[in-house]
């Protein structure tokens, strides 16, 4: 080969290396463009990570949460082996729009987005008030909706100490962030665990979503609060599930109690349990390994 074209092989071949390192970089969370698409007036705003093949994974997120809010050690470790998209619902972060104050229109405003970008099977997971949207999805759209994980979560009627362990949070002096005691268990490991899951999730330095504040707060609240709060004593969303389902909690979850996640077990016609020990609301974040180990498995068999 002469040296022209050993030239060309090797500005190819570093070409080809920082193209590769900015794909990888693009597949973070931590550094994954924000994107817009509009359906129904409203301009959502989103990220996707992971390779473009295969039944893209929806993330539906927590009470007054953002695509910020979501731990990148899940979200990256997801997105090694499938398409992984995170959004804002309608008036949260950078999605314009009124927030929603019930599960049924921010179910429909999911729909909505999930329908704008074109996808004609998804799989779900909805982590705490995200997961009554998941369920709400899964049991009017059966020929959309494939699997579904329900993560820290309860169904209709199941109950909530919402106002209480927000008091509590809050009411702490000088905690870092109410996540810290809302989402872990208050052990030794679990202290240490809430420390690494905030550097986490403030890693991210640029563009990031704004702070949802009261507005969205006393909205989310309303919804969360009406929907746990109203029976279902027959169980009629979740008989209407019959895609496979892996619900997920922590032995001690005390927003929305374990309880109710071990009944969404029993109830549903082809679910899985997984219940981490010495663990709270957040327990996918702080078992975060194990937990895509077993969702990797799930969503792939």
């Amino acid at each position: 080969m002469n040296k022209f074209l050993k030239s060309l092989v090797l500005v190819a071949t570093t070409f080809s290396i920082v193209e590769s390192g900015s794909a990888l970089a693009a597949d973070k969370l931590e550094t994954a463009p924000t994107k817009y698409v509009e359906a129904n007036g409203v301009k959502f705003s989103y990220r996707t990570l992971g390779p473009k093949s295969g039944t893209p994974l929806i993330l539906l997120q927590h009470f007054t949460g953002t695509m910020d809010a979501w731990d990148p050690a899940v979200v990256n470790a997801l997105a090694k082996s499938r398409t992984v998209v995170v959004f804002n619902n309608q008036g949260v972060g950078a999605t314009n729009g009124v927030v929603a104050d019930n599960v049924s229109q921010m179910s429909s405003d999911a729909y909505a987005f999930i329908q704008a970008l074109g996808y004609k099977k998804v799989d779900l997971l909805g982590f705490s008030m995200g997961g009554f949207i998941a369920q709400q999805l899964a049991a009017q759209y059966p020929e959309l909706v494939n699997k579904v994980i329900l993560a820290g979560t309860t169904h209709q009627g199941g109950g909530n100490n919402l106002m209480q362990v927000l008091g509590e949070a809050f009411s702490r002096t000088n905690a870092p962030d109410p996540r810290d005691y809302l989402f872990f268990s208050q052990s030794e490991a679990g202290k240490k665990a809430a420390s690494e899951f905030l550097s986490r999730v403030y890693a991210r330095t640029k563009d990031r979503d704004p702070e949802s504040g009261k507005e969205i707060a006393d909205a989310h609240g309303k919804a969360l609060i009406v929907f746990t709060s109203t029976p279902d004593p027959v169980f009629k969303t979740l008989k209407a599930i019959h895609q496979p389902v892996l619900v997920v909690t922590g032995s001690n979850d005390t927003m929305l109690p374990t309880e109710g996640s071990i009944t969404l077990y029993k109830q549903l016609s082809n679910a899985q349990l997984i219940l981490y020990p010495d663990s709270n609301h957040g327990s996918i974040f702080q078992f975060h390994d194990s937990f895509v180990n077993s969702a990797d498995f799930f969503l792939s068999h």
